[in-house]
């Protein structure tokens, strides 16, 4: 049989998630991986260094497709940040549930501790990018060495975040995984309102104008 000449990046994706799924475990090499599909062992390293690096691709895929689903909407353009992240997180768990069988084979064993897992750095790295562009609102510290302290926490605890999110669906239970829908309704807005600064800077302007008005009567 003729080998498949055009084989693109999702195709070996498709082909490795099946194949994992079917046989419970890894290939056990590339030219067995390629032979099993109908391809040239040539094609995987075009795209994928490793298995490795296919799986950290299919998390980063289930990101950026996210992401495209998102930006095709004309609503999500005009959301604020708050919005903008709870609409990424139902789209992304929507990607998750589409292929929760693969998911809980790779990650379900690690879910107590996904923090250091390799194959969520890819996602990590794209996810915390996008939490950095979507321009949250923060004090305004004018003292470079902190404010990059203060970006770095916020996009660590958003990463925590949805680590403990992906946590809660993997053992989620109930149908269609409403519960998850509600703990990331709850989370994110929970994280919205902690990190709302307009009353902290209220207080912080009020005690402005406090120290102003007693320096200027003494």
């Amino acid at each position: 049989m003729a080998k498949k000449k055009t084989i693109t990046k999702n195709d070996i994706i498709t082909f490795y998630m099946d194949y994992v799924l079917e046989h419970d475990q890894n290939p056990k090499s590339v030219f067995a991986f390629a032979k099993a599909n109908n391809f040239e062992e040539s094609k995987f390293y075009e795209f994928f260094a490793s298995f490795e690096a296919i799986e950290k691709g299919i998390f980063e895929a289930f990101f950026t497709n996210s992401i495209e689903a998102l930006n095709k909407s004309e609503d999500y353009k005009i959301f604020d940040a708050r919005n903008k992240l709870l609409s990424f997180y139902y789209t992304f768990f929507e990607n998750l549930t589409a292929n929760r069988s693969y998911v809980k084979h790779v990650l379900y064993k690690y879910k107590n501790n996904l923090k250091g897992l390799k194959v969520l750095s890819g996602l990590k790295h794209h996810f915390t990018g996008y939490i950095n562009d979507l321009g949250i609102q923060m004090l305004d510290i004018k003292q470079e060495q902190l404010e990059k302290i203060q970006e770095k926490a916020l996009k660590e605890s958003a990463w925590l975040q949805l680590l403990l999110t992906m946590k809660f669906w993997l053992d989620d239970t109930s149908a269609s995984f409403e519960k998850t829908d509600i703990f990331i309704e709850k989370s994110v807005n929970t994280t919205f309102d902690v990190l709302d600064i307009a009353p902290l800077k209220s207080v912080i302007d009020l005690g402005k104008f406090l120290f102003k008005e007693k320096f200027q009567m003494n």
